[in-house]
Order: C-alpha cells, then sequence, then structure tokens
C-alpha cells in the first residue's frame, strides 16, 4: 500500500456528496488502519477571532489573522480543530507533515494565532474527513477521487474559491474531458 499523506484528494466532478463536492482534501494520515484528511475549500460562517472567543482564548480583533474564515475539514467530530500551519520553531504540541506544513489541536497555538507568536502561514478547520481501513482504497477504485502530491501554496496562497480549480490545473489535463467511469483493464 501506498501511503498518500501530504497528497490531495481532488473530488472528481462526479461526486454528488454535498459535504466533498468540488472538495480539495489535504491528507495528513493514511495507513494500513486508514486515513485521515482536512477538507482546505469549504470556509464556514465563522471567523477565527469569533471561532477563538467560543472557546474563551482572549485575541486581538484588529489583526488580520482574526477576520480569516474557518473551514469545514469534514463530517467527523465538527466539534474538533485542527490547525494547518507552516513550520514554525517552538511549536511542540504541533506534528510535521511535510517541510512547510504542520498540524495541531494545541490551544497554544490556538492563542497564539492573532499575535506576533503567530506561524507565518494556517487554516483552522472543524471536523475532519476519515476512512475506515480499505474505504479509501475503494473510493479511488471508485473513482471518486483525484490525487496529486500536496502543495503548500493552494493550502495558505489560493484564494479558497480558486483551490478546487488550481489543484485540477496541476494536473495538466482539462477535467471537463473526464469520464466518470472508472476504467479497469
Amino acid at each position: 500500500m501506498q501511503s498518500l499523506e501530504n497528497h490531495f484528494l481532488i473530488a472528481m466532478p462526479s461526486m454528488q456528496d454535498p459535504f466533498f463536492k468540488r472538495a480539495v482534501t489535504y491528507i495528513c494520515e493514511h495507513n494500513e488502519d486508514g486515513a485521515m484528511g482536512l477538507v482546505i475549500n469549504q470556509p464556514i460562517n465563522i471567523t477565527v477571532g469569533e471561532l477563538l472567543d467560543k472557546i474563551e482564548i482572549d485575541n486581538d480583533k484588529t489583526q488580520q489573522a482574526a477576520q480569516v474564515s474557518v473551514y469545514a475539514g469534514g463530517p467527523v467530530k465538527t466539534d474538533r480543530g485542527f490547525v494547518l500551519h507552516s513550520p514554525k520553531h517552538g511549536y511542540s504540541a504541533s506534528q510535521t507533515l511535510s517541510s512547510d506544513i504542520m498540524i495541531t489541536t494545541s490551544k497554544d497555538v490556538l492563542a497564539s494565532l492573532t499575535t506576533a507568536q503567530a506561524p507565518e502561514q494556517f487554516i483552522i478547520t472543524l471536523g475532519y474527513s476519515g476512512w475506515e481501513q480499505g474505504q479509501l482504497e475503494q473510493e479511488l477504485l471508485d473513482n471518486s477521487w483525484l490525487i496529486i502530491k500536496a502543495d503548500p501554496k493552494i493550502i495558505f496562497d489560493t484564494p479558497v474559491e480558486k483551490r478546487w480549480e488550481k489543484a485540477v490545473s496541476m494536473l495538466g489535463f482539462d477535467i471537463s474531458q473526464l469520464s466518470p467511469e472508472a476504467g479497469h483493464a
């Protein structure tokens, strides 16, 4: 089994599940037990500052970071927050996913987001996307997803409404030419 950690799952145009329609999901973990990822292009109607207020973390509303949208990371444990962020020394609670991306659920990191100690780039998701053993592999066989190595520029620098198109363009072909039918030789 090849791990898809640090890859994007790009929803095929035929994906009808409302949660995953045109979704780009960053895969944080993938092993023989299953997979876990965060959808990076489904903003919800709450800002970082509002979220921090809800969980009683002081924050500076004058900072641009407080105005950033929070994302729906997936349908599992939607009350749990995840922060994908650029590397930052001193964040011992953060796990390195690649040379450009770290993940944490630490309140210490959340508390720093509107301060000078914040990572240079970050997104917050509520909830995550999870697959049981063999489930993601079956969805790939069913032609539900396209796979491409993750690009941190799509997560951190691309406007949210263009993330799906930008990820698709990295594949090097016109997605409108794809058939929804899986081919098996």
